[in-house]
């Protein structure tokens, strides 16, 4: 199936394939933030490292997708909205892509056996925040459903904030009660790595409604 959407985008009007790209970038996201989801669900270790590498390798395929963005950005006059746009939302959607992969990285890593609420409210808000991405993205093509766009960057401006709100909560209740210093930098490190996922997709959002309101 991924070879034919490859030979069909060959014939596709080449300031259309931005379309095609944003929109596997969004499903990309989506498995991204499921996995991550599975990943501080579960307390089997040997599970967790598999889908640590799962999203390892999911981050490595946004990178294809968004290099693609930009050799197509470089190589086409026409584009079908402003370059910087163009550029701009791809480089945040990167942006959380990575984010993803780093707090999962950092799980690994500090070998964090105790996943808390904080953790996993974080990464359900995430989670959230990329499907409303997921949303959005497809309505670029013909901005006929405002409505569904608008909505979509609401629901993620208040989304990031509640992660705020949760990351607030969860630093001050680990220098409550953390006394062990490695232990509270390793859990700060996670915190921020979810918590700057929510604020890309904010991002992301943002770039969205920038471009809907010069072109609708």
């Amino acid at each position: 199936m991924g070879g034919f959407n490859s030979f069909v985008k060959l014939f596709m009007p080449k300031d259309r394939v931005f379309y095609s790209l944003f929109e596997d970038v969004a499903a990309n996201l989506v498995e991204m933030a499921k996995v991550l989801n599975e990943l501080v669900n579960t307390n089997d270790l040997s599970a967790r490292k598999d889908k640590v590498h799962l999203i390892e390798r999911l981050e490595h395929k946004n990178d294809d997708y968004t290099h693609r963005i930009f050799v197509e950005l470089g190589q086409n006059f026409i584009t079908p909205f402003d370059r910087e746009d163009i550029h701009y939302l791809a480089a945040t959607l990167d942006d959380v892509a990575d984010y993803i992969h780093g707090s999962a990285k950092r799980i690994d890593l500090y070998k964090v056996t105790n996943l808390n609420d904080s953790i996993r409210k974080l990464a359900e808000l995430i989670g959230l925040g990329v499907a409303e991405l997921h949303k959005a993205i497809p309505e670029l093509r013909d901005m006929k459903n405002m409505r569904n766009i608008t909505d979509a960057c609401v629901k993620i401006n208040s989304l990031e904030n509640h992660a705020d709100d949760i990351y607030d909560m969860a630093i001050a209740d680990l220098f409550d009660t953390e006394t062990n210093a490695a232990e509270l930098i390793k859990m700060r490190e996670i915190y921020q790595a979810l918590e700057i996922a929510t604020d890309k997709c904010e991002d992301s959002a943002n770039v969205i409604e920038t471009i809907i309101i010069k072109y609708a």
